[in-house]
Parts: structure tokens; C-alpha cells; sequence
């Protein structure tokens, strides 16, 4: 399942800092990212399933607003999470 506490923990520990850092923006754009990637994959083959769809645009919003709180608040750690996880080509 990708919703495992051994797979979060990785993603934690990996863009974190520890795996017990769950709240730091980082993970938490992060953990959002690979949830989007499921769900897209999962629209890809159900396209007509608007719960998935709605909860994707939900997720996409609030890895938005995260992102947008790192520009302004340390644009180091938002260029260094959005070069980590190839999010955009163009860094601001």
C-alpha cells in the first residue's frame, strides 16, 4: 500500500530532515507530491472517478499554498525542495 507508515517515514527522513519530522513543509510537499503521483496514475486509468479528481485538485492546492509559504519565507529551502523533487524546470 503507498499509504504505509514505513513508506512516510522514508519520505520524511529523506526531505525532513528526520522521519519523525512530519511537519515540516518540506516533507510535507513531498509526501503531497508522491500522493499526486499516485492519484494521477490511478485518473490515468479511471477517468471518470471525480472523488479522485476532486481530492487531486485539493492536494495540488495545498502543495501550492506550501510551496508559496517557502518562496516567502526561505527561498533557499524552496529552491533546494523544488530541485530535490523536479518540480519545475525554471527556478525563481
Amino acid at each position: 500500500m503507498y499509504l504505509s507508515s514505513e513508506w512516510k517515514s522514508e519520505i520524511f527522513a529523506k526531505h525532513g530532515g528526520a522521519a519523525t519530522n512530519t511537519g515540516s513543509a518540506e516533507g510535507q510537499v513531498a509526501l503531497f507530491t508522491s500522493r499526486i503521483a499516485h492519484l494521477t496514475g490511478h485518473l490515468k486509468k479511471n477517468k471518470k472517478d471525480f472523488a479522485t479528481q476532486l481530492s487531486l485538485q485539493k492536494l495540488v492546492g495545498k502543495r501550492r499554498a506550501l510551496l508559496a509559504y517557502l518562496y516567502k519565507k526561505d527561498i533557499q529551502r524552496y529552491r533546494a525542495i523544488i530541485k530535490a523533487l523536479e518540480l519545475r524546470d525554471i527556478i525563481k
